[in-house]
């Protein structure tokens, strides 16, 4: 028995409250090493002579390249909990107890011994992950403003461009996209089956990213006004739509007049201690290494100064422009740009702040790497879940990953979290920050609809950015961000229609996905089959990621892609898919 590879930690997403008095107590353990696990848990005051009240048999819930993965589920009377683990291996019957002292052998005198158990003091629900009913059923549709539709010629910037998808845009080119745009097409996203859109940042800057703040309490007037926005969110709601932000606050626009004191007035500056300024006079231009400056930004970009949010003056300013708009004009939720440079303090009272103004409100933030750190119940309610994201794309879009290196990372994944942030985390593929899937794939539509399918699969909420489902094109930032090819609209459209079935689909799966359990496997060489079941309800999904037919059953198929119908079978061609 391999004993250091044993894992567990109370508290965390090893052991926490679920729902209501339900836990999920979970441990790791080296891969194909242990044959059963016994839970032994209990109330610490309850005595009995055993010690705990109760034993349950783990369930080995899934695995990757070296663990394996257990969990029970318990149900705890008296909001008071201890508990020790006992292991049995594979080879030779060995058997052991897990826990507060770490291994020890397995006796009676050890099960005894209260200070060997695990112990949560008291269960309190106030310090649970909780997160918003509705996230879990939403489907996001993600928006880049500028780049979606010009609903008001008369407010677009001057030297605009001519509305046109082939064209590859420069970093400082604008077409005209304002909220109008998207007021003007919410019918055809409620016809998709969106119910949620995160738009990209509508706050007055002179980008056409607007990720350079000027004034956080303005609308840029290229995108329209207030009152254009409160019909925006109210014409949204009333199609059930939920509607997103994105907040800028790890740093601010150097158009903003707090840093053109800065600039003006030196270290005499009120606003000096709004930002981290290392050395005066702030010096900017004609650097020969970025690395020069004298103040921090973001990614060494001068016209991005980084905000100093450990700044009482800095915190409060920020969160009354969070909960402004919640206030004002009751938007649902906040996407947090650059989200891992800022403090841990600072986003704990951003939570406390903007959920006294709408306990219900969601908390998504930019990260793209593992982020335990911020999902501990006190900050955000889930990430942008790029891990995922990697995953995917490297497995069925470039395929630079084998079957069993794809498996592993998804299981792997699936162990990050407590399960209730798994069922809310934004699930994507392609953002403003990537090349677009399309590209990605080198034009094969088939092999993102594999894609999509897949992760439309997954726990979580998922996502796509604007034009996807018209087969929109672009590498890089800025090419990514191309217009709106508004002329493909049209009931033939094939991607349009896939993209409204597998909406479709995913509304009418989604409690099992985001409740049941799940199998994914290889049952032939880059064949996979992805299994949810829950209550009973089975849902099979197959990928043909090889060179070779597959043959299915063709009865029960939810969607089909790339495939060609028999009698009583379907086949799977290469790069397509079932789900059943």
């Amino acid at each position: 028995m391999e004993l250091t590879a044993i894992y567990h930690r109370p508290e965390s997403e090893y052991a926490y409250l679920y729902k209501d008095k339900t836990m999920h107590i979970r441990i790791r353990t080296k891969r194909g090493d242990i044959e059963s696990i016994n839970l032994h848990y209990g109330d610490p005051f309850i005595f009995i002579e055993e010690r705990y009240e109760a034993i349950k048999e783990m369930t080995k819930v899934t695995s990757d390249a070296l663990f394996d993965y257990w969990q029970s589920e318990i149900t705890v009377g008296y909001a008071r909990l201890q508990y020790l683990f006992e292991l049995k291996d594979n080879n030779q019957g060995q058997s052991i107890l897990y826990g507060d002292k770490g291994c020890v052998e397995n006796t009676l005198e050890n099960l005894h011994y209260e200070g060997n158990g695990f112990k949560i003091p008291y269960i309190h629900e106030i310090d649970a992950c909780q997160v918003p009913d509705w996230v879990a059923d939403t489907v996001w549709y993600q928006i880049f403003p500028e780049r979606f539709a010009n609903g008001n010629p008369v407010i677009s910037p001057e030297g605009v461009l001519a509305w046109d998808s082939s064209i590859k845009p420069k970093t400082s080119d604008f077409f005209g996209g304002d909220l109008q745009g998207i007021i003007d097409h919410l019918d055809y996203l409620q016809d998709l089956g969106i119910t949620g859109l995160y738009l990209c940042p509508i706050f007055e800057s002179p980008s056409n990213h607007k990720y350079n703040t000027t004034d956080y309490f303005e609308i840029d007037r290229h995108f329209g006004d207030k009152k254009t926005f409160r019909k925006l969110v109210e014409e949204a709601h009333r199609r059930g739509m939920k509607i997103m932000l994105d907040a800028v606050f790890n740093h601010i626009g150097d158009q903003a007049p707090q840093w053109q004191d800065v600039l003006k007035h030196g270290e005499d500056s009120i606003y000096k201690d709004w930002f981290h300024i290392q050395d005066f006079p702030v010096v900017k231009e004609n650097l020969v290494n970025k690395r020069e400056l004298s103040y921090h930004t973001f990614a060494f970009e001068s016209y991005m100064p980084k905000l100093n949010t450990a700044n009482p003056q800095v915190r409060d300013y920020l969160l009354s422009v969070a909960t402004y708009w919640i206030e004002e004009f009751d938007i649902d939720a906040w996407r947090l740009d650059v989200a891992n440079e800022v403090d841990h303090q600072f986003w704990r009272d951003f939570r406390k702040a903007v959920l006294a103004k709408k306990p219900d409100l969601y908390i998504l933030g930019e990260v793209w790497h593992t982020s335990q750190p911020w999902l501990n119940g006190d900050e955000f309610h889930a990430v942008m879940n790029y891990p995922l994201s990697d995953s995917i794309k490297d497995y069925f879009l470039r395929g630079i990953k084998k079957p069993h290196q794809f498996i592993d990372e998804i299981n792997s994944q699936s162990m990050y979290y407590r399960q209730q942030i798994s069922e809310v985390m934004f699930n994507l593929l392609d953002s403003h920050d990537t090349e677009r899937i399309l590209a990605t794939a080198k034009g094969d539509s088939q092999l993102v609809k594999s894609a999509l399918a897949c992760l439309f699969l997954q726990r979580g909420t998922p996502c796509f950015y604007y034009g996807t489902e018209l087969e929109l094109d672009g590498g890089p930032d800025p090419d990514c961000r191309r217009a709106m090819p508004w002329e493909r609209v049209s009931d033939s459209n094939e991607m349009l229609n896939f993209m409204k079935k597998l909406i479709q689909l995913r509304k009418d799966v989604s409690d099992i996905i985001q409740h049941g359990t799940y199998s994914l496997k290889e049952i032939k060489p880059d064949v996979l089959s992805l299994e949810w079941n829950h209550d009973g309800q089975n849902l099979r999904a197959i990928f043909n990621q090889s060179t070779e037919n597959y043959l299915v059953d063709r009865d029960s198929v939810a969607l089909a892609s790339h495939c060609q119908e028999l009698e009583q079978q379907l086949v799977i061609l290469p790069k397509g898919f079932v789900i059943q």
